[in-house]
């Protein structure tokens, strides 16, 4: 554990953070001198201010994780890890197999497929700022979108020597984006010799395995440190197919067919169309209805027809995956050289590579105006000359035709992002008179690049062309045969309608910093202390589909080109000042203030402000408070982001609709609501940026204390027992989201209100066929809970070392509002929606033993009950209240258990062990979550997670 911040609240922080997660042991916990937290070894900065002094250290909350801690984990992503925490909320991880299937977010920062990010205090990923020994790091890019998070998996764990974690609003310190916190990662500068570790773990569920290792070199000199790490992770798929819940597009319901999630793209077929000639009923097929005869028809699988009903939808669920295969491979390499005593210069580069993997069923292809694609094939019919078509002519408009071609295969989405990473630097001090000031320069260059090439998707132009007319199909096409059963799509007719899709993303960060901090004159009870600097950054990112997708002829999910950038140029100042020192109720008082001005290229400038207020009345106990105002500017695919459509699992309320609902529907252009089925369960909704976008402002308070009570230190029973407490508050404003789709939608039916109804329309039939859910400053976002840890370390005794802690988050209120409606969003504490979850507590609590050199540690992760809507599982008996349409998903706890042991040899050997989820505890199911049944960014995988690793140095 690292020993350079040395006051009494840097202990506090070391210690609750090892409570978060099992460490290797007890020693986490270090004891500390107690009395006045300002010694130190050296002037250092640490998260959450600017000013290179150690005393300021316990101003604002911060927790910090060590290289230990990490590997202690069992897990290869330090995303991964810091996901764990109960400050943190659901964001994207490997679990996750969307990868362009379902299609892109409204933000414009795509799928994202293979990334890891961090989303702190519920607010999203985009409202966490990332830094890397202090600056920036690059966006990710994964050849979907644009983004505003950081791919955590780009910086490899292994050249990780800590990371920081500051949860309260920084903007003032760190600019743009730091809303909801700062996750500051301090890579390892210096290594006395090398190292290596082996490290192999796997699930009881389906395959999983996973394999990772690193060799790294370092040393130092009078003149030169360095460091050089070079890593590797192999992560295997596990299938969707593996787990029972997950085989199926509804969970706990044995494979019973539920119309509201199962598929009417089938691979024998569905033909629904009114017949040219309104007298034909083929046979009987197509019954005569108001004088007309109309068609609802399934292929038979053997050439022939049937009735359509809701037995012949396709279960897509085994074809996609639980865990995403991912690989990564990496080189980090940094040196410090000491030009002489008050200067050094260093130099930083890393190399990250990345092969992820996607997967889903066989692309479907939908046809005619019903199916509401909004693209090219809302106009493609059948012509009566194509030679596998019996029914003749099928016009577009009115019909809906289907086929799953299986014989294509499934769609598989490979991901290849290239990531790197310079920086230069000086660094130095100086003295003026008897006061010694700090200062560096720094400057960053990044790019993270990505292809992604999409296999199993079709050219529906092709397409079109290959159903007719006849006389227009020349080579190189070929007809098409839409109504065979399966095998009856040749490999010719595939080879004429398939193309291999690639589509390509970048990412560019450039920045120069300067910062300069000291003390600037004697106070009475203290120096007065600041920091001043000043940060050029430019940012700059596109997406490029293919041609084909530009073009607007893939059958896929149809997106478009984004390209932008922006400069902004920014100054900020920090000043802390002692008020106390040393008197009654006050052995230290502070007060730190601190202002940042930003001036952007695109929409203007910003001053944002904070103050910080930090009271220690006696050695035992600290009390703190900030207030902060926040400042996001939209990203570049928030403005730039162009046309795009995410196919949500969006439940038609006017699907059987009666009563005021039916008219409601009937006012909407449904013809008869009462026996209305929607055509498919996913609704294509259009998504995309908005060049009017206004920039995100919050004001952030936080209120606490640290208390280490002097009898529960050194004493009979115990050397260490801390206790921490946090409240925080959050407000923003202009927040930048897109309304809910299934929440508008319902609102829309009910009121028919235009604030809701704007931008949804219905075909001829009912159906859907154009949902606007472009972003927009949607309203205020406000957020408050409390942050609780305790933690304590036993005495050294004849049976060992003990050592615990309890640490938990409990979320008091979240709500979006928008400003046109007034009303909530559907995302709040306690309820499960779209795949990500505000549990009302999170908490881990650990027990740690250490005898000699073995270690063991256990840990409980526990997350509180949720409900979530059920709606799509009518006619089903597995909602937990019918009535209400709601279901439970019940408090969950996961147990963790390692061991570690470190060899009585001469060589420096350290074997471990252990399993994560030691009781194969299940997460909850979830009904109402797109894949896999059950929320990837909130739970475990089903099942056991067992590893084992070596490490030596040498």
């Amino acid at each position: 554990m690292n020993t350079r911040i040395r006051g009494l609240s840097g202990a506090i922080h070391l210690a609750l953070a090892a409570g978060l997660i099992a460490v290797p042991g007890a020693s986490v916990f270090a004891q500390q001198d107690r009395g006045d937290d300002a010694q130190r070894l050296e002037a250092i900065q640490v998260t959450g201010s600017r000013i290179k002094k150690a005393d300021v250290e316990g101003q604002s909350p911060v927790q910090v994780i060590s290289a230990a801690d990490i590997e202690a984990t069992g897990l290869g992503s330090i995303g991964d890890v810091i996901q764990r925490l109960s400050v943190s909320g659901s964001s994207l991880n490997t679990k996750f197999n969307s990868a362009g299937n379902f299609g892109f977010s409204p933000d414009g920062s795509g799928v994202g497929s293979g990334s890891t990010t961090v989303s702190l205090r519920n607010l999203g990923a985009k409202r966490t700022l990332i830094l890397v020994d202090g600056l920036r790091w690059v966006s990710e890019s994964s050849a979907s979108g644009v983004s505003a998070a950081v791919d955590l998996n780009t910086i490899p764990a292994s050249a990780v020597d800590r990371i920081e974690i500051l949860t309260d609003g920084a903007s003032s310190l760190y600019g743009s984006d730091a809303i909801a916190g700062v996750i500051n990662v301090i890579t390892k500068k210096k290594q006395d010799g090398g190292a290596a570790r082996l490290y192999m773990g796997d699930y009881s569920t389906g395959d999983g395995k996973t394999q990772q290792g690193n060799i790294s070199l370092g040393g130092s000199t009078d003149k030169f440190d360095f460091f050089v790490d070079l890593s590797y992770y192999d992560q295997k798929r596990i299938s969707s197919n593996d787990w029972e819940q997950s085989r199926y597009p509804t969970p706990g319901v044995n494979g019973a067919v539920n119309p509201g999630a199962w598929s009417s793209a089938t691979p024998n077929g569905r033909q629904v169309f009114a017949p040219a000639d309104p007298t034909e009923t083929f046979g009987g097929l197509c019954p005569i209805d108001g004088g007309a005869s109309f068609c609802n028809l399934s292929g038979d699988g053997v050439g022939g027809f049937r009735p359509w009903t809701n037995a012949e939808r396709f279960n897509f669920s085994p074809y996609n995956l639980l865990l995403t295969p991912s690989k990564r491979t990496g080189l980090f390499a940094q040196g410090t050289y000491r030009i002489n005593d008050f200067v050094s210069w260093n130099l930083k580069g890393s190399y990250t590579k990345r092969e992820s993997v996607n997967q889903a069923a066989p692309e479907p292809i939908f046809l005619g105006s019903e199916a509401g694609s909004g693209g090219l094939a809302d106009f493609v019919g059948i012509d009566a000359s194509n030679p596998y078509n019996p029914f003749g002519t099928i016009a577009a408009e009115g019909s809906f035709i289907t086929r799953r071609p299986v014989e294509g295969g499934p769609r598989i989405f490979r991901q290849d992002v290239d990531t790197s990473y310079f920086s230069t630097g000086l660094n130095g001090d100086f003295s003026a008179g008897d006061r010694q000031f700090f200062w560096d320069v720094n400057y960053v260059n990044a790019e993270n690049k990505a292809t992604q090439t999409v296999n199993g998707t079709y050219n529906i132009a092709h397409i079109q062309r290959a159903l007719g007319p006849i006389a227009d199909c020349t080579a190189p096409c070929v007809p098409l045969d839409m109504f065979g059963g399966p095998g009856s799509i040749t490999q010719d007719m595939l080879d004429y309608i398939q193309f291999i899709e690639n589509d390509r993303s970048r990412q560019k960060l450039s920045t120069w910093t300067a910062n300069l901090s000291g003390d600037l004159f004697e106070m009475p009870a203290g120096a007065l202390a600041f920091a001043a600097g000043y940060e050029h950054r430019k940012q700059s990112g596109s997406y490029t589909p293919d041609s084909i997708v530009t073009a607007g002829e893939s059958n896929g999910v149809p997106s478009g080109p984004t390209s932008g950038e922006y400069k902004v140029n920014e100054f900020y100042v920090e000043l802390n000042a002692p008020l106390l020192a040393d008197v009654s109720f006050a052995k230290h008082l502070d007060l730190s203030v601190a202002s940042r001005f930003s001036d952007y290229s695109n929409f203007g400038n910003t001053t944002n402000n904070k103050i910080g207020l930090r009271w220690q009345l006696n050695d035992d106990l600290t009390l703190r408070s900030t207030w902060a105002e926040g400042f996001r500017a939209p990203s570049i695919g928030e403005l730039f982001g162009t046309f795009a459509r995410f196919d949500a699992q969006i439940q038609d309320p006017c699907n059987g609709a009666t009563g005021q609902a039916g008219a409601n529907c009937s006012t909407l252009g449904v013809p008869n609501p009462a026996t209305f089925e929607q055509a498919n369960s996913q609704i294509s909704v259009v998504t995309g940026g908005n060049a009017n976008l206004d920039p995100e402002t919050s004001e952030s308070l936080t209120v606490g204390g640290v208390y280490s009570p002097a009898w529960g230190a050194d004493t009979s029973w115990s050397q260490k027992l801390d206790f921490e407490v946090t409240y925080y508050n959050i407000k923003i404003e202009d927040a930048i989201q897109a309304s809910d789709a299934q929440t508008q939608l319902d609102r829309c039916v009910a009121t028919l209100d235009p604030i809701f109804c704007g931008g949804i329309s219905r075909s001829s039939g009912g159906n859907i066929n154009g949902f606007d859910n472009t972003l927009f400053n949607l309203g205020k976002i406000k957020t408050k809970g409390i942050d609780f840890g305790i933690s304590w370390l036993g005495n050294a005794t004849s049976v060992g070392t003990f050592g615990a802690s309890l640490s938990a988050t409990k979320v008091t209120s979240y709500e979006a509002i928008a400003t046109d409606s007034g009303l909530t969003e559907p995302r709040v504490v306690g309820v499960e929606v779209n795949d990500s979850a505000i549990p009302d507590w999170r908490a881990t609590a650990r027990l740690n033993w250490s005898i000699g050199d073995v270690n063991v540690s256990w840990s409980a992760r526990y997350i509180s009950d949720l409900t979530e809507s059920c709606d799509t599982l009518a006619g089903f008996d597995n909602c937990s209240n019918a009535t209400a349409g709601t279901n439970h998903l019940g408090a969950t706890t996961f147990h963790d258990l390692r061991a570690s042991w470190k060899l009585p040899t001469d060589l420096n050997i350290v074997i471990a062990g252990g399993v994560n989820n030691i009781t194969s505890k299940s997460p909850p199911i979830c009904q109402s979550c797109s894949l896999n049944g059950y929320d990837a960014s909130t739970y475990d995988l089903p099942g056991r997670y067992s590893y084992v690793e070596a490490s030596f140095k040498f």
